[in-house]
């Protein structure tokens, strides 16, 4: 996810891990494009659904749930496809995914638990400018001051909602939570430019550890939490949906994007997720139209512009 620049212009930074050479009927550009914006949009319900889930259900016992459905999706999508042989990822890979997956997912989970959902929301979709500056690292990567900027921006935007956040009552705990999504932030930044390793990984290799994430945080859960039981309709709706949808079929679409669409169009379109999150957000009545809130949307926007100029 993001973007990256080589030879002064766009070209593609690590998301989850692309799929082998061997894929069946490539979609055009056009299509491919598309299906991209849909894992941006589907990562923009993430903090939604996270906070319609409600606080009740833990971040271990989340995370586990989630990504049990996520990975039996990923499965079920390999075996419809007869492409059993792509599940087996290699160790770097797999390691490297359960890295991701797994921190990412349970610190977003914990952040959003403790910290408003728009707040937090936004500090962790820093792992976009993140990325580009830590894609400075990788041969054949020249990182630009516009890079710098755009990442001191951003950094002021996280700045200026954590100032927002104020004493009193439970402050401490949302102070905590904006501290784990920034947290978030780093780990899935290092994963997407350390994928870039292992891109040539099929897709559907993504599956066992989507699996192993989920038994890492059941086990998680029951040393650290403990089940939390039994759980609502409504709970399990929005379980049901974060495991189909942000933390299962996005990862499909996004490396369809990252392989087969145009990449710079779709490293614009990734900063739209986090004022897309924070707009859904507010229309749904979960977050306040505050002004902190409003001025740190602009500077994400200002600092995304100045990333891709």
């Amino acid at each position: 996810m993001g973007t990256a620049e080589r030879d002064g212009r766009p070209s593609e930074a690590p998301g989850p891990p692309a799929a082998a050479s061997g894929d069946r009927a490539a979609p055009s550009p056009g299509l491919a494009t598309a299906l991209g914006f849909g894992a941006i949009l589907l990562w923009s319900t993430l903090a939604t659904l996270t906070a319609l889930k409600g606080p009740a259900v833990p971040p271990f016992q989340t995370t586990a749930v989630t990504f049990a459905i996520g990975g039996l999706l990923l499965f079920a999508f390999a075996g419809l496809r007869g492409r059993w042989r792509a599940l087996a990822p290699s160790l770097p890979a797999f390691a490297l995914a359960l890295y991701g997956l797994f921190a990412y997912h349970a610190l977003y989970f914990a952040a959003l638990r403790l910290a408003p959902p728009a707040e937090a929301g936004l500090i962790s979709s820093l792992w976009a400018l993140l990325t580009v500056l830590m894609s400075g690292l990788l041969p054949g990567h020249q990182l630009r001051w516009r890079h710098v900027i755009a990442g001191l921006i951003g950094l002021g935007a996280a700045a200026l909602l954590v100032r927002d956040t104020g004493g009193g009552a439970g402050s401490d705990a949302r102070l905590l939570g904006l501290a784990l999504a920034l947290a978030c932030a780093f780990v899935w930044a290092s994963y997407s430019v350390l994928s870039r390793l292992v891109a040539g990984m099929p897709s559907e290799s993504l599956a066992l550890p989507c699996l192993a994430t989920a038994v890492l945080a059941l086990g998680c859960n029951w040393l650290l939490e403990g089940w939390r039981g039994p759980i609502e309709a409504t709970e399990w709706l929005a379980l049901l949906l974060l495991g189909l949808g942000p933390v299962g079929a996005a990862f499909l679409l996004w490396d369809i994007g990252m392989k087969h669409g145009r990449i710079a169009t779709l490293g614009v379109l990734a900063y739209a997720s986090p004022i897309v999150s924070t707009l859904l957000l507010v229309l749904l009545g979960l977050a306040s139209p505050t002004l902190s809130l409003a001025v740190a949307c602009l500077m994400m926007v200002a600092a995304a512009a100045i990333a891709m100029l």
